[in-house]
């Protein structure tokens, strides 16, 4: 009995030190996590509908406090509710909790309102919740009709249990319809509902002929929304989301869009009983949607054009900002241009800035950081110029200019960098300063071979009975004339390079086919990783370069319409340039959409791309050397 008895205190003993140590653990988790303190609610709400507020804390607390909330009643609550959850993982415990209270609010007036910050008090500590901001809309006028013939309504967007054009469309929601050319127009596709959607699939999107596309990307969770639209309240759902860039005036036509719905009906039955209050029966029914077409008048862009734009619209600022203005030679100098603003800032070309000829410059780098929103792009580009001075001396470093067309105000406008005064001292620690290339080309090194001596030869000489001379023999001729040739064919062939060298036009033209090469095989690769973004990029350089460098035309200067003529010049056949055209379409399309094998479209972009470059260097080749 006393063994028993001993057993028995152990094992009480052991079970309140593991009591113990599950309060100690519970304890410090709990003293570890932060207290978040956080409000929730719908965006939108109807006048004389209810919603939920929720106050979420992750903690035990007290004394919760209400702001002052404006535009509603409060109807409902505070409705209290606690969870917890423990865990043990590889021998850890984590424990965590949530309280939750649930207020029920009633919108009394249509109109946008802020629901300020609630307070509670966690451990003797006040946390503040987040602010809430609550869009509420007005009743349907059909309700506001039905309730003044003495009907019942809830104001709230009912259900309907048939498909009519008024209870279900999509819509194309447009930022503005008279625009600049460049000028950013936000389009929206937007499902208007008041039926039970089940499914949304199989959208058409049209290709957008006539504009540059930036597509937004929508979140994965959204949800749909209640909006009023001409006095009635519909349940909302944004589809797609594009900016568009107009590349010419005039009036450019938008292409309906088509999606398939699938609509969730209650079945009618003839026969009720008692169960069919309690067991719906539901049918699926299948809607095509189809919106109206889009018309968007486009005005150019007034004349005359100042001669450093390059086609930039919208509203941009420049900061400039340098490292260093007194250094030693050889040491570099870091200038950073931060260009920010909103438009078309994709067209926006790198300032050329005229370096000293004392100074090595270096590609610079660039970083883009860009947002889409109803004006275009917004945010920055950063452009860092790395330089080095390779002699003493004071240098001026002169301002770079930018145009860009400011459509609200209907004129060009132009921003400028500082002007740098650096001062370059001697640098002690380098015996010769290095000589600064202009071109930055890669210069030949000559080698001189030395011929070594021969020495006489001291063996007994070997009379010969018949002895013949080498001197004054027709081989002896011949070998005095073969260098004289090579050296003729030498110089000729160095001058000729010297020669093109300096043609910058014409190295662009022999290097056009090799630049595209490199960039159709990162396009390659792009599309073995099946990064569609970045392979459409790559095509598109390759197609606008190498046009670009083969035609001597600026990138900035091409575009659709004088693509034609330039290539007609060249002797390049009409069918080509339709192929061309055609290609840069393709490549337009399918880089936006939505659906389909994108796998299977990048390497029919990625073959056609190829042969027609190909067809382009062997045409174009062949007329050079006609007018030759």
């Amino acid at each position: 009995m006393q063994h028993t008895h001993t057993d028995m205190s152990k094992t009480k003993l052991r079970l309140l030190s593991l009591i113990i140590l599950i309060t100690l653990s519970v304890v410090n988790v709990y003293s570890a996590d932060d207290v978040q303190f956080t409000a929730s609610a719908q965006n939108t709400a109807i006048v004389g509908q209810p919603f939920q507020l929720v106050y979420t804390v992750n903690a035990s607390g007290k004394d919760l406090r209400l702001p002052d909330i404006k535009g509603f009643e409060i109807i409902a609550g505070p409705y209290h509710s606690t969870s917890s959850s423990t865990q043990w993982i590889n021998g850890k415990m984590t424990s965590s909790q949530e309280v939750r209270y649930t207020y029920t609010l009633l919108p009394e007036k249509e109109g946008s309102y802020t629901i300020p910050a609630a307070t509670i008090t966690v451990k003797k500590e006040k946390y503040h919740s987040n602010a809430l901001t609550i869009t509420v809309l007005p009743e349907d006028k059909s309700s506001q009709s039905n309730a003044g013939n003495g009907s019942p309504s809830d104001g709230g967007v009912r259900t309907s249990q048939s498909i009519t054009a008024e209870n279900l469309f999509v819509r194309p929601v447009i930022s503005r319809i008279k625009v600049y050319e460049q000028e950013a127009v936000m389009l929206t596709y937007k499902l208007y509902s008041k039926v039970d959607i089940s499914n949304v699939q199989s959208p058409k999107f049209p290709d957008f002929k006539g504009f540059l596309v930036q597509e937004i990307e929508l979140p994965q969770d959204r949800r749909m929304e209640a909006e009023n639209y001409n006095g009635i309240n519909y349940y909302t759902f944004d589809l797609h989301k594009v900016l568009l860039f107009p590349q010419h005036p005039g009036e450019i036509t938008i292409d309906p869009m088509s999606v398939e719905v699938q609509v969730r009906l209650r079945t009618q039955r003839q026969v009720r009983s008692i169960f069919d209050d309690f067991f719906d029966q539901f049918q699926e029914v299948s809607k095509t949607l189809e919106t109206d077409k889009v018309v968007i008048e486009v005005n150019p862009l007034p004349s005359p054009k100042p001669a450093d734009f390059s086609g930039t619209v919208g509203k941009l600022a420049l900061k400039t900002t340098i490292s260093a203005t007194e250094v030693l030679a050889n040491e570099p100098i870091s200038i950073v241009m931060k260009i920010s603003g909103e438009g078309n800032l994709k067209m926006l070309k790198n300032p050329n800035i005229q370096f000293p000829s004392d100074f090595e410059v270096y590609e610079p780098k660039v970083t883009n950081d860009f947002t889409p929103g109803t004006d275009g792009l917004s945010g920055t580009k950063t452009i860092e110029y790395l330089v080095i001075p390779r002699h003493d001396g004071v240098f001026t470093i002169p301002a770079a200019t930018i145009s860009y067309f400011d459509p609200s105000s209907k004129s060009y406008k132009r921003i400028s960098s500082e002007s740098f005064s650096v001062d370059v001292e001697k640098n002690e620690n380098v015996a010769s300063s290095t000589p600064v290339v202009g071109n930055y080309q890669d210069q030949e090194k000559i080698s001189i071979l030395a011929t070594d001596i021969r020495y006489i030869d001291t063996r007994p000489l070997k009379i010969r009975s018949s002895v013949s001379f080498f001197a004054g023999s027709p081989l002896f001729w011949f070998s005095l004339f073969i260098p004289l040739v090579v050296a003729a064919a030498l110089a000729y062939f160095f001058r000729k390079q010297a020669r093109e060298n300096a043609d910058v036009a014409l190295m662009r033209n022999k290097k056009a086919n090799k630049v595209a090469n490199k960039r159709l095989k990162l396009a390659e690769k792009y599309c073995k990783a099946s990064d569609k973004t970045k392979f459409y990029d790559e095509i598109l350089k390759a197609l606008w370069g190498y046009l670009s460098d083969k035609l001597s035309i600026p990138v900035a200067e091409l575009n659709k319409d004088n693509i034609s003529s330039a290539l007609s010049q060249h002797g390049v056949s009409d069918e080509v340039i339709l192929q061309f055209m055609t290609l840069l379409n393709d490549c337009e399309f399918e880089r936006y959409a939505p659906v389909g094998d994108p796998r299977s479209a990048m390497d029919k972009i990625y073959d056609s791309t190829l042969n027609l470059i190909s067809t382009l260097e062997s045409t174009v080749k062949h007329i050079k050397r006609k007018k030759n």
